[in-house]
């Protein structure tokens, strides 16, 4: 509130400096010029008295100076009346109280006093939201390099430099999350990601060191385990990368995020899982593979055929698919996504939600 009545004193100091000439009545000179006038000619008549100038002279001189005296009373005689002075100052009172009150009136349709204030240094830590990822990471990296120990700073930036393309930067980024934040299985699997990513996608000895180093903390570490499957892969193991991938999706909970990732891998290397998620590992764990497959075969078929009679379950036709995949069986998988579609057409939600699902799976086609 006090910085309200700050600012109208100031508003209305400056209106009334701009104005306050017009309310003044302008300065009669015309009295001060008529006495001098009159003291020239008297010291005329002196000077031609005392021979000092000629009668002629003292006639000019005394012909201009009456003429100039002349000109001042007639400069007198136009003089404002006393109504235009009125007019006058009743227009600059209304302007130093009507524009203040017309700021103000545009202020509060256009702008926003109820905003609250920002401090000065609150700005510089919240950036606009219509900044740039790039801006932003621009931001945070001005303030790292200020701040080289600051270990939050670090792991905060690093996935994204990941996401942007700058491997380099990003296995920078992760090391010194190590130094400053400590050692973790995550950490270190996130540095070999970055690691890979910045050998375009390879898996290099550094970077399967950094797995295997996370392997050791967390012998679980989802991303650690899956690196090590593609490095198996990648140098010609592909039976060793099966069975890892194998036993993450026995392992893994239904909704797992990463489990689309490891089905496609698995898929597109042909692996046969000899489980299926849920209880079908426990179920199986005395069988041989012989009656194992023929197990899992058999729920498969069953569920295919419940779907068929039954087709409004999208996610009944999402684990069909599944199941397809994992066993290595693409053609019927394509089938059963070509059946989804048929099911589900006659609902927009339903199919909506089955292709975005399939997309996730990486099977948008």
């Amino acid at each position: 509130m006090s910085l309200w009545f700050v600012l109208a004193l100031m508003t209305a100091a400056a209106v009334f400096a701009v104005l306050w000439p017009l309310g003044r009545s302008p300065r009669l000179r015309g009295g001060d010029e008529a006495a001098i006038y009159k003291d020239q000619l008297a010291e005329i008549a002196r000077d031609q008295s005392a021979g000092l100038i000629s009668a002629e002279d003292a006639a000019a001189a005394e012909l201009e100076i009456s003429r100039r005296l002349l000109s001042s009373a007639k400069a007198d005689s136009d003089v404002p009346a006393a109504s235009h002075l009125y007019v006058r100052r009743t227009v600059a009172v209304l302007a130093l109280v009507g524009l203040p009150l017309l700021a103000g009136a545009l202020y509060l349709r256009q702008g926003s006093p109820t905003l609250e204030d920002v401090p000065l240094a609150a700005r510089a830590t919240v950036p606009p939201a219509s900044a740039s990822l790039e801006t932003l990471v621009a931001q945070v990296e001005t303030h790292l390099e200020k701040n080289p120990k600051d270990g939050r700073g670090w792991e905060v930036l690093a996935p994204v430099l990941l996401k942007l393309g700058r491997a380099d930067d990003a296995v920078r980024a992760w090391r010194n999350s190590l130094q400053y934040n400590g050692e973790t299985a995550a950490r270190r699997a996130d540095l070999g990601e970055a690691i890979a990513a910045a050998a375009g996608g390879v898996i290099t000895a550094e970077a399967n060191t950094e797995f295997e180093h996370a392997l050791a903390l967390d012998p679980n570490e989802v991303k650690a385990r899956h690196f090590t499957a593609v490095a198996a892969q990648q140098d010609g193991r592909s039976e060793q990368a099966r069975a890892i991938w194998r036993d993450m999706l026995t392992k893994a909970p239904e909704n797992a995020p990463w489990r689309p990732l490891v089905v496609r891998a698995l898929a597109q290397l042909g692996g046969v899982a000899p489980e299926l998620p849920g209880d079908v590992a426990a179920a199986s764990k005395d069988m041989t593979p012989t009656q194992r497959a023929e197990m899992i075969g058999g729920m498969v078929e069953r569920l295919a055929t419940r779907l068929k009679q039954n087709g409004d379950d999208v996610e009944g036709w999402l684990r069909l698919v599944r199941a397809y995949l994992v066993l290595g069986q693409t053609d019927k998988a394509k089938q059963a996504i070509a059946d989804a579609r048929q099911a589900t057409g006659n609902s927009p939600d339903r199919l909506r939600a089955l292709n975005d699902a399939l997309k996730d799976l990486g099977l948008e086609g």
